[in-house]
């Protein structure tokens, strides 16, 4: 006997089944006539709540640029549709704000209170009238506690903690602040879990400082994090499902109908680089440093004119292969006055061998480098050789450079002439808080490669005196190998 299928039925089914076309309608009702612009971020994060529903992850720390759904999607959907399966689960959810703790709870309600989402989960009804916009409950037992950083919890708990961005930016800078939000967090908010072995623990949020609290909670480990850069720093493969990743490549933007990647760009050269290092891209600029301090840096507004005397310098750490795990090579432009370092450039990139090839043979060029110093190691050797067979006009003859001793030792035998002054950087370059945060970072950065190019580049300005007189092709050039 065959049967007529109700296509509002099937279509409710989806809508309790699927979080994200959950999400796709919930949108409607909060969105002021806003159109929900669907994208894999959200089937990202998507899955990782999916793993915390199954009880998989309990502790989940997800960082993404602002204005990209995040609060929508966890503090609010998520949360009214894991109502909607559990009426008896307890949430309480934290921001840096009251206001921003009763806006998120406002849409909560709103959704719950909906026609469409109490037709499709008929089992969950709030309490009475609703209760108060920052404490809802359910029939069940279950229901959203709301509250700031700092509020009091006493006698309260939650099946599930969601932190939504628990400090503002403008408050990153302040110790105290920062402080204020981990001692919070580690006194008062982790003792609320009602179950401490499977309560789940979610912290959702820009980064704002190296030391926020998602710096805090990634550093001290058991995390699973999800981060979200507004621009790809590298190929990677990020789950959107059981068995499913996305495919996201070097230099995209996160999510283009939203925010092109020149947009991002321009949004780059107005909050300047390090900031939007922090919020955009996940990965704040450490604020003091290891073997480097932040305040030694100095910096050059314009490029210098150069002068008789000065040299063009090129400083190369190639890696040994070009997959996405592995690391990047990278080329220190600068110029050499004496013993000032005026940094121009830095390139750094995943390259095969013979991309590798012509973008130094490029770089070069354009540089009207003086002087090529590569590292005489893996496919730099190869490297070397191949550039002075060729011999081509106008590229000095590369200079191989053995390091001496471990990545630590060279650094810090260089870091005096930092702290002395004698480096400078441009001070609106793109590319400034990757390589400052790599500075500041090293030794317990993911890579080196740039403090490494550094090392040699300082190494060989501080043992060049006066220059030999060597030939690349037809022209004549200096260099001291």
């Amino acid at each position: 006997m065959n049967r007529e299928i109700d296509p509002q039925a099937a279509f409710d089914a989806v809508l309790r089944a699927n979080f994200i076309f959950f999400l796709r309608k919930a949108f409607g009702v909060i969105s002021a006539g806003n159109r929900f612009l669907p994208n894999w971020h959200l089937e990202a994060i998507a899955w990782r709540l999916e793993q915390v529903r199954s009880g998989e992850v309990t502790q989940l720390a997800v960082t993404m640029p602002p204005r990209n759904l995040k609060s929508v999607t966890i503090s609010v959907a998520w949360v009214a549709w894991m109502l909607g399966k559990d009426p008896s689960l307890r949430f309480v959810c934290v921001s840096y704000s009251a206001d921003l703790a009763a806006k998120h709870a406002t849409d909560c309600r709103a959704i719950m209170q909906s026609d469409w989402y109490r037709r499709i989960f008929p089992k969950t009804r709030l309490r009475g009238s609703g209760g108060s916009v920052m404490d809802f409950a359910t029939t069940k037992g279950g229901g959203r506690l709301s509250t700031s950083v700092g509020g009091t919890l006493t006698g309260r708990g939650g099946d599930i903690i969601v932190i939504d961005d628990p400090i503002k930016p403008d408050d990153a800078n302040s110790e105290t602040m920062r402080e204020r939000v981990r001692s919070w967090y580690s006194n008062t908010l982790v003792s609320r879990l009602n179950d401490k072995s499977k309560g789940a623990i979610i912290l959702v949020m820009q980064r704002v400082h190296e030391e926020d609290l998602a710096g805090h909670l990634l550093k001290a480990g058991g995390q699973t994090h999800l981060s979200l850069p507004a621009i790809a720093e590298a190929d990677e493969e990020i789950p959107v499902g059981e068995g499913r990743v996305h495919r996201r490549r070097e230099g995209e933007a996160l999510h283009p109908e939203r925010e092109s990647l020149e947009r991002l760009v321009q949004n780059r050269e107005v909050m300047g680089s390090a900031v939007f290092s922090a919020q955009y891209q996940q990965a704040p600029v450490p604020a003091g440093g290891h073997v480097v301090q932040r305040d030694w840096f100095r910096y050059h507004d314009e490029e210098p004119e150069r002068r008789p005397g000065d040299q063009i310098v090129q400083s190369w750490d190639t890696a040994t292969k070009d997959g996405a795990l592995n690391d990047y090579s990278v080329c220190i432009t600068a110029l050499k006055r004496g013993r000032l370092i005026y940094v121009l450039d830095v390139f750094r990139g995943r390259l095969n061998f013979p991309d590798l090839k012509r973008k130094v043979v490029g770089l070069a060029q354009y540089w009207q480098a003086n002087t090529l110093l590569i590292e005489d190691a893996a496919s730099g050797a190869q490297l070397i050789q191949q550039l002075r067979e060729d011999n081509i006009a106008g590229i000095p003859r590369p200079l191989a450079r053995r390091p001496e001793g471990d990545k630590i030792s060279r650094f810090s035998g260089q870091t005096a002439r930092i702290e002395a002054g004698e480096m400078l950087l441009p001070r609106d370059a793109a590319w400034r808080a990757d390589f400052e945060r790599e500075l500041l970072g090293f030794p317990n950065t993911k890579h080196d490669d740039q403090v490494d190019a550094l090392s040699q580049l300082l190494a060989w300005s501080g043992q060049s005196t006066e220059p030999n007189i060597c030939f690349g092709g037809a022209q004549l050039i200096v260099c001291n190998d």
